[in-house]
């Protein structure tokens, strides 16, 4: 079983383990010869199934086990994989590998770092002006040379030339330790199936919706008495979408209402190519049906947990555009597109689950 791999996008690689790291203490990480999937399932809140593709975080791919497809299976502390990368954020190359130590899988993360050395520090310039000339000092036995122009200029031609600074590169490896599993051990995960989605909206920026949850989760937590506030005390948000381009979120307690709300956002078309039954099955689509209705009917529901929510939106570090999917009164899907330098690379693809409270 080997693996091993230069990290080309290490920034990326590391706001993704931050983005999970809010929601689980741990990974499963799913390695072969086509993606890299890194899988969130928290014993509660939001579930995380992301496929990679190799080139968005990785070059000099190689994996190798004696499964089909050469598959590795392992669970990582989000934690330790989180620390070590961020330790690499201003190398000047990294790689990873999988390797073992006294029997103990590890994850090494070799990092090279170039620092900028001076091997003798010159002198201040206010000291020439007082340096005697070796002839001169006290009990001196040099036997210098001086030569004496019109200018009185002074110069020792036995003195060794004044070194120039150098980069040097350090290297550092930063090992993780890891659990190898079998593939029968996660044979019966499985990624969770919903029914159709009713609404499709592409969301507005991450990073100014979670302002915007964090500040009514947190005018809503006094109120314990709310219905909206569970028994631990943990802010439900009301989140809407309509095939109009709108989407509001907002937060009910007995004291107050308050809701935000977006116009003019862009709800993607279906791909018929996608879509079982092609045009026909288009057309027969909940979110089809979902059009047809008024504009004051057609919006669709779900109720969050607004801690668990604004960690879900912590993903807004590492830009792309968002899908949601609403699943009225039942599911949010999120689906969070990476950007990908390579034009005709393969799309990597985050997908949230996010469960409707009643």
């Amino acid at each position: 079983m080997r693996f091993k791999a230069t990290i080309r996008n290490i920034h990326t690689f590391t706001k993704l383990t931050g983005s999970l790291l809010l929601l689980s203490k741990v990974v499963w990480i799913r390695l072969d010869n086509d993606q890299v999937r890194f899988t969130v399932i928290p014993e509660r809140g939001s579930q995380v199934w992301a496929v990679l593709s190799i080139d968005s975080i990785f070059e000099d791919y190689s994996v190798q086990s004696n499964t089909p497809g050469n598959t590795i299976h392992l669970q990582v502390s989000l934690a330790h994989l989180n620390r070590a990368l961020r330790s690499a954020i201003n190398a000047t190359s990294a790689s990873i590998r999988l390797t073992k130590k006294d029997g103990i899988p590890l994850l090494a993360i070799t990092i090279t770092t170039t620092t900028f050395a001076s091997l003798r520090r010159p002198p201040a310039l206010e000291d020439l002006n007082d340096r005697r000339l070796p002839s001169e000092a006290p009990n001196s036995t040099s036997t210098a040379e001086v030569d004496r122009g019109n200018d009185d200029s002074i110069s020792f031609q036995d003195r060794p030339p004044t070194p120039f600074p150098s980069d040097r590169e350090t290297t550092i490896t930063q090992s993780v330790a890891v659990t190898v599993l079998a593939p029968q051990s996660v044979a019966s995960i499985h990624e969770p199936t919903c029914r159709e989605p009713d609404v499709h909206i592409l969301l507005p920026p991450l990073l100014q919706l979670k302002a915007i949850s964090e500040r009514f989760t947190k005018l809503a937590l006094p109120t314990s008495s709310a219905a909206t506030v569970d028994e631990n005390h943990n802010t439900r948000l009301i989140l809407s979408a309509s095939p109009y381009g709108e989407f509001r979120i907002g937060v009910q307690t007995a004291a107050c209402k308050i809701e935000s709300k977006w116009q003019g956002l862009t709800n993607p078309e279906l791909d018929p190519t996608q879509i079982e039954g092609g045009e026909e099955g288009v057309r027969e689509h909940a979110s089809t049906r979902q059009k047809n209705r008024t504009r004051d009917e057609a919006w669709a529901t779900v109720r969050v947990e607004g801690r668990d929510w604004g960690r879900v939106l912590g993903v807004g570090r590492l830009g792309g555009r968002v899908v949601a999917c609403f699943c009225d009164d039942h599911a949010l899907i999120l689906y969070v597109y990476l950007e990908n330098d390579e034009s005709g690379a393969d799309d990597s693809v985050l997908t949230y689950y996010i469960t409707s409270y009643s």
